[in-house]
Protein backbone atom coordinates (compact mmCIF):
# COMPACT_ATOMS: atom_id res chain seq x y z
CA UNK A 1 0.00 0.00 0.00
CA UNK A 2 2.63 2.50 0.84
CA UNK A 3 4.81 1.68 -1.98
CA UNK A 4 1.48 2.16 -4.37
CA UNK A 5 1.09 5.49 -3.09
CA UNK A 6 4.87 6.71 -3.03
CA UNK A 7 4.06 5.91 -6.96
CA UNK A 8 1.41 8.09 -7.47
CA UNK A 9 2.84 10.65 -5.37
CA UNK A 10 6.24 10.92 -7.75
CA UNK A 11 3.82 10.41 -10.68
CA UNK A 12 2.04 13.45 -9.51
CA UNK A 13 5.57 15.45 -8.58
CA UNK A 14 7.05 14.62 -12.21
CA UNK A 15 3.40 16.22 -13.65
CA UNK A 16 3.56 19.01 -11.61
CA UNK A 17 6.97 19.31 -12.26
CA UNK A 18 6.59 19.29 -16.31
CA UNK A 19 4.26 21.74 -16.30
CA UNK A 20 6.34 23.91 -14.47
CA UNK A 21 9.98 23.49 -16.35
CA UNK A 22 6.86 24.20 -19.53
CA UNK A 23 6.45 27.80 -18.31
CA UNK A 24 10.36 28.54 -18.65
CA UNK A 25 11.44 30.26 -21.34
CA UNK A 26 14.06 28.42 -23.02
CA UNK A 27 17.08 30.54 -21.32
CA UNK A 28 15.69 29.14 -18.35
CA UNK A 29 15.45 25.63 -19.16
CA UNK A 30 18.71 26.01 -20.10
CA UNK A 31 20.20 28.13 -16.99
CA UNK A 32 18.05 25.17 -14.74
CA UNK A 33 20.27 22.90 -16.44
CA UNK A 34 23.57 24.21 -15.93
CA UNK A 35 22.89 24.84 -12.68
CA UNK A 36 21.99 20.87 -12.27
CA UNK A 37 25.45 20.31 -13.92
CA UNK A 38 27.16 22.74 -11.42
CA UNK A 39 25.63 21.02 -8.88
CA UNK A 40 26.27 17.50 -10.11
CA UNK A 41 29.94 18.10 -10.74
CA UNK A 42 30.06 19.81 -6.90
CA UNK A 43 28.93 16.25 -5.43
CA UNK A 44 31.47 14.29 -7.29
CA UNK A 45 34.17 16.71 -6.19
CA UNK A 46 33.50 16.38 -2.73
CA UNK A 47 33.71 12.62 -3.39
CA UNK A 48 36.82 12.92 -5.03
CA UNK A 49 38.26 15.04 -2.37
CA UNK A 50 37.72 12.95 0.17
CA UNK A 51 38.73 10.06 -1.13
CA UNK A 52 42.20 11.70 -2.36
CA UNK A 53 42.76 13.93 -0.09
CA UNK A 54 46.50 14.39 -0.86
CA UNK A 55 46.03 15.56 -4.71
CA UNK A 56 46.55 18.31 -6.30
CA UNK A 57 43.45 20.81 -7.97
CA UNK A 58 44.92 19.78 -11.53
CA UNK A 59 44.79 15.76 -10.10
CA UNK A 60 41.16 16.28 -8.52
CA UNK A 61 40.00 17.91 -12.08
CA UNK A 62 41.21 14.72 -13.59
CA UNK A 63 39.51 12.29 -11.30
CA UNK A 64 35.69 14.07 -11.54
CA UNK A 65 36.41 13.80 -15.24
CA UNK A 66 37.53 10.03 -14.80
CA UNK A 67 34.54 9.47 -12.49
CA UNK A 68 32.42 10.96 -14.92
CA UNK A 69 33.48 9.44 -17.91
CA UNK A 70 33.66 6.01 -16.53
CA UNK A 71 30.08 5.65 -16.52
CA UNK A 72 27.29 5.73 -19.13
CA UNK A 73 24.58 7.89 -17.33
CA UNK A 74 22.47 7.16 -19.93
CA UNK A 75 21.58 4.05 -18.57
CA UNK A 76 22.47 2.52 -21.98
CA UNK A 77 24.89 0.10 -21.65
CA UNK A 78 28.61 1.07 -23.59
Amino acid sequence: MDEELKIVNSYQFDLDMIKLLGRLTPGQRVRNMLEAQKFAMSIIRGQVCRRFPDLSQREINIKVFEEIYQHDWSGRLS
